[in-house]
């Protein structure tokens, strides 16, 4: 990795999408979202999604360049849209979605170009969703490939949205990683699809699936509960902090965008979870996964 830019540099691969909440539509995807994040807490990220050549594509530029995303590399396509997905959101603020099919980010291909940005990050960002389609999933695994090579820390944000996942798909997405980042939510599945057996202890599964696949550190959000991450020195526990909840879309986005933007800077692990998890609590406190200044007038 590198360790001379006082800028750390950033990609994030995946999806690039619109929820559409039943109060209008909003931006998001999780590699979107913690691309903004991360380049809010000042990184210098760089995207690699597609978007359609429509509405939803042009507004998704301009939000990413918004918060300092580089975009240059959003391929854009004219034969499908934009992504969306319907989004509901009950009463504790939890969302439910349903992610609609053959959308731009399905088509993501892999360009040279893509090598010379990953070569020289610092880390790449990347999840499951994303790798719901053969030409998407591709693309993505070369990357990584290249992010290997030249020593990139790989960032697994696990993902699990029905019916886009297997077992397989998990273990070796979670092979291709550094670090990993689940929920509680998404804990029992990913126990299971990597024959973690039946620990009594959540924490001894987190650092059985560490050690299984030499991870430097595995960190699960548990909501209003904080944060727990396994390192190969240290455990922490880290508790949530209280915030009035407006909704939680994006708020593991934005914690993880903050453990990564603060390890890569060096900062203790401690405190990088510490305040990985204020920042995921702000992000509560209003509605979407994106400030709103960020987001032009229409």
């Amino acid at each position: 990795m590198r360790d001379d830019s006082p800028s750390k540099s950033i990609v994030s691969i995946g999806e690039a999408l619109w929820d559409l909440f039943p109060d209008g539509a909003r931006f998001g995807g999780a590699p979107a979202n913690f691309a903004c994040h991360a380049a809010l807490l000042g990184s210098h990220v760089t995207m690699l999604s597609a978007v359609g050549k429509d509405a939803f594509g042009d507004e998704a530029l301009g939000i990413l360049r918004g918060t300092g995303v580089d975009v240059s590399l959003v391929q854009r396509h004219e034969s499908v849209y934009t992504g969306t997905v319907g989004v509901d959101v009950d009463q504790s603020g939890k969302p439910s979605s349903v992610i609609h099919a053959d959308a731009a980010w399905d088509r993501l291909r892999w360009t040279p170009e893509f090598e010379a940005v990953v070569a020289e990050a610092d880390a790449i960002y990347f999840g499951t969703l994303g790798q719901r389609s053969p030409e998407s999933r591709k693309a993505i695994i070369q990357t990584l490939q290249i992010a290997k090579r030249n020593g990139v820390q790989r960032v697994l944000d696990v993902n699990l949205r029905a019916p886009f996942f297997d077992n397989a798909l998990i273990r070796e997405s979670i092979a291709m990683a550094t670090i990993v980042k689940l929920s509680d939510d998404e804990f029992q599945k990913v126990s299971q699809a990597c024959e973690l057996g039946e620990l009594s202890d959540p924490m001894e599964t987190l650092l059985a699936l560490r050690q299984k696949f030499d991870l430097e550190l595995v960190a699960m959000t548990r909501g209003a509960e904080g944060a727990v991450v396994v390192t190969r020195s240290e455990i922490i526990d880290q508790p949530g902090i209280p915030v009035r909840v407006c909704d939680t879309v994006g708020a593991g986005d934005a914690f993880t965008a903050a453990l990564v933007v603060g390890l890569c800077s060096g900062d203790s692990v401690r405190s990088v979870v510490a305040n990985a998890c204020r920042v995921a609590s702000v992000v509560c406190g209003y509605a979407g996964a994106i400030p709103s200044p960020a987001i032009p007038p229409q």
